[in-house]
């Protein structure tokens, strides 16, 4: 019997996962270097479908102590119980900290899994990272379409394009990029910006739909990463809330 591989993998979110790598990892407080390791793991914990980094308690350089009841709000929260192990801070300077676990399982005996938003800034090699760590098995692929895309809000057309781009990336909905001369309405910038792991800093937009100002149901990435340059200057909305067309015929629909 074939196993659909999609499945697999999200069958596995209620255990906790990691991978080796080879990298080597940097994170930083207070302007000052608090982990340097080319002994990560990856890893993925119980509930969560991004990972962090672990790396082996020796690896940390700087003062790291048992978290007490006070440093409840120094730990990010999680939408399913933590990972079970001890609880502890990472400081390089009074308001410096960070944020980790020892974790119990054994496999994973004698690192420290790392809260990622708590380290000021992450480095793989020389390269700077952002929100999270890249997952390995993850996809980012951009391909150019001439299929006729139509954005509507309550009927009113709001983008009207053959020359779209289409986002592929692993276990998450396709989403439709437009370029901006086949916008039909008025953009303006918002105060609102996003970070993802593969694509880069994302600016939002608002925009009049009849007398209602929508903000931030559109996106652009202006200075993208590598994987995804191809989307430079062109928009996407969040599908969720208005109607794409694929000539004619509801997205997502055979």
């Amino acid at each position: 019997m074939g196993i659909r591989l999609g499945k697999v993998l999200s069958e596995q979110i209620e255990h906790l996962r990691y991978e080796p790598t080879a990298k080597r990892i940097r994170a930083f407080l207070g302007g000052t270097l608090a982990v340097d390791s080319t002994n990560a793991v990856l890893v993925w914990e119980v509930g969560r479908v991004v990972p962090t980094y672990a790396v082996p308690v020796s690896d940390v350089v700087v003062p790291l102590r048992r978290a007490g009841d006070a440093d409840g709000t120094a730990f990010r929260a999680l939408s399913k119980p933590a990972t079970s192990g001890s609880r502890v801070i990472l400081a390089s300077a009074p308001g410096a900290s960070g944020s980790g676990v020892l974790p119990e399982d054994s496999d994973l005996s004698g690192y420290v899994i790392l809260d990622f938003g708590n380290f000021e800034r992450w480095l793989e090699e020389d390269d700077e990272i952002f929100g999270h760590p890249r997952d390995p098995f993850h996809r980012v692929d951009v391909r150019n379409t001439s299929q006729h895309i139509q954005v509507l809000m309550e009927g009113q057309v709001l983008a009207d394009t053959r020359q779209g781009k289409l986002v592929f990336e692993t276990m998450l909905q396709t989403r439709y990029y437009l370029p901006p001369q086949d916008m039909l309405v008025k953009l303006a910038p918002t105060l609102t910006h996003t970070l993802c792991p593969y694509k880069g800093k994302a600016s939002y937009w608002s925009f009049n739909a009849g007398d209602e100002l929508v903000q931030d149901l559109i996106w652009s990435y202006e200075n993208p990463l590598e994987d995804a340059v191809a989307l430079k200057g062109y928009l996407a909305f969040y599908d969720e809330k208005v109607d794409v067309l694929l000539d004619g015929k509801p997205a997502g629909t055979e």
